[in-house]
């Protein structure tokens, strides 16, 4: 199983539009960026996109335009699925979409000028997708949100982007014995918000967690570059051994 992270942005990416605080000053004139969060998921020759946000095509063509076999939508915001549309026309057939029921609604009556096959998915059971062992888990959002546990190849990937660290416990226990853990951290530790996690709370969630390796996502401008645990875009890790 390998995981790569597209992007590591919050909503607006990173340089932000019209802002020349350091951080956007710097990926200014390095070229550096943060595009908004989408994870690809391959596994015995599928693809798996998790969110398709809405720089997806940039992102697919940075990947190499791998045919993309399933899509997860996580929830209904913008920046986790306005990009369905980037890839739609190379597939080689409808693509499946796999999400909550009540996710799928929302963001599927968005595209239903789209022919896509739509999955509904019910918390806490896993499903096969390409292969692999997929369960969703609900997160403390403003939307209904979901966090995703995928097992392939005697590994464990465990993404929940867009939370606080509210959770139920059995959302916790769902999201233990990690191989790698993704999760967001949109802002420094001395920024608050209500429906994200910043820096600092991500850090005590996964000390909670305990994952073999951590780093954050959809990270807002307000982040430095040198932030020990952010992950850049377009980073892999290969996850277990692959048979196949």
């Amino acid at each position: 199983m390998r995981v790569t992270v597209l992007g590591t942005g919050d909503v607006v990416g990173t340089p932000k539009v019209g802002c020349s605080c350091p951080v956007c000053a710097e990926a200014q004139q390095t070229g550096k960026q943060r595009l908004r969060t989408s994870i690809l998921v391959e596994h015995a020759g599928k693809h798996l996109l998790i969110d398709t946000g809405p720089d997806m095509r940039a992102q697919l063509l940075a990947a190499g335009s791998p045919i993309i076999d399933a899509v997860i939508w996580t929830h209904g915001h913008y920046d986790h699925f306005m990009g369905f549309g980037d890839f739609y026309r190379v597939q080689r057939e409808p693509i499946t979409v796999y999400g909550a029921p009540e996710v799928l609604d929302y963001c599927g009556g968005i595209f239903s000028f789209m022919r896509h096959n739509e999955v509904p998915v019910t918390a806490y059971e896993a499903v096969d997708i390409c292969g692999m062992q997929v369960t969703l888990f609900p997160v403390t959002h403003d939307a209904p949100t979901y966090g995703v546990r995928i097992e392939a190849d005697g590994a464990v990937f465990v993404y929940s982007c867009d939370t606080t660290a509210d959770l139920t416990q059995q959302t916790l226990e769902v999201m233990k014995g990690a191989d790698l853990l993704l999760l967001d951290g949109i802002f420094p530790p001395e920024v608050h918000i209500s429906k994200h996690m910043n820096i600092k709370d991500a850090e005590q969630l996964a000390a909670q967690l305990k994952p073999k390796e951590f780093w954050c996502v959809h990270m807002s401008h307000k982040i430095w570059w040198s932030y020990e645990h952010g992950a850049r875009d377009m980073q892999s890790w290969v996850l277990g051994i692959s048979e196949t």
